[in-house]
């Protein structure tokens, strides 16, 4: 059984009259990814923060947090030196090439001139970046920064890597080259904690995912057994109602539920036959069938789409 290395117990925090967490609790066992899914302003960005000690919970009521045994209020630097942290914004330094920006943050760390030479060296070819090490920032695409904020949060060798959206806007292909990378870091031990808005990631590489919305823990578990157990596993999105009210008598009546939200009906069900049954009745480009996934949880639990603007 794994060691539990990061809890939080009924977490606050609140920005003039808006409450950004509400009493949020759960715990994190080591070597594990664990993500935290939400729309923007769900609060997964505070909490993040809060990790690290960059941001303080509110004193009243009275919660906790420990990450590695220290608490971020009094112990930030410790948390610090043992965390990589890849924020959403791409800060590294345009005047600096590849390799100068990571030189800089091993002298942070105090790293011997000769190590982290070769730390870096390692790091470059782990993220794939080894012809570009003499680039300027300038010159690299969104895929390679990002490739680089994650080799620059690597630096230190940490326990915890805390990635807040690590590949947003980027390509397919890039974004399963840092899927990828981010197994590999899993399987040597490192705790992951990471939020993002693509569902297809939180599914490929989080072994744990808690779903908050308005600051509130809506539900939390590993995401395929969620899946499996809250929802119907088959999905018939109507993109209409006009359509959906041509077909609705026809709806397979055993295992049934439908959702009329975010523009369009989605009927959910056990019996795939049977919507495949209806779809006879609509005209192509007016529905699709698919299986249920962590957006289609999102919205059953939640009422609004993992991506909603709020």
């Amino acid at each position: 059984m794994s060691q539990t290395v990061i809890t939080l117990e009924n977490i606050h925090k609140s920005f003039a009259d808006v409450k950004a967490v509400n009493g949020v609790s759960f715990s994190v066992p080591e070597s594990i990814c664990f993500g935290l899914l939400g729309p923007n302003g769900a609060g997964k960005t505070t909490l993040l923060k809060m990790l690290y000690g960059v941001c303080i919970p509110d004193p009243r009521p009275v919660g906790t947090i420990s990450v590695f045994g220290f608490d971020p209020r009094k112990n930030d630097l410790a948390i610090k030196f043992i965390s990589g942290v890849v924020p959403q914004e791409d800060n590294l330094d345009e005047e600096l090439n590849v390799r100068q920006n990571l030189n800089v943050y091993a002298r942070f760390y105090n790293i011997p001139r000769q190590q982290a030479s070769r730390r870096i060296n390692d790091l470059l070819n782990f993220m794939e970046l080894s012809d570009k090490h003499t680039d300027n920032i300038r010159h690299l695409s969104g895929g390679m920064k990002r490739r680089l904020i994650i080799a620059r949060a690597l630096l230190n060798n940490p326990r915890l890597l805390i990635l807040d959206e690590p590949t947003t806007g980027l390509d397919p292909q890039v974004r399963h080259l840092i899927w990828e990378k981010l197994r590999g870091l899993k399987r040597e031990g490192m705790t992951i904690i990471l939020t993002t808005h693509y569902m297809e990631e939180a599914f490929q590489i989080c072994d744990r995912v808690l779903i908050m919305d308005k600051g509130k823990c809506v539900i939390e578990g590993n995401p395929q057994k969620l899946v499996a157990d809250t929802i119907e596993p088959f999905v018939l999105e109507i993109y209409s109602k006009e359509a959906f009210s041509a077909v609705k008598s026809s709806l397979p009546s055993h295992c049934t539920t439908i959702d009329e939200s975010a523009g369009r009906v989605r009927v959910y069900s056990c019996d795939e036959a049977g919507l495949k049954d209806i779809t006879r009745m609509l005209k192509p480009g007016t529905y699709f069938i698919r299986q249920s996934n962590l957006e289609d949880l999102f919205l059953k639990t939640t009422g609004s789409m993992l991506n909603e603007q709020q």
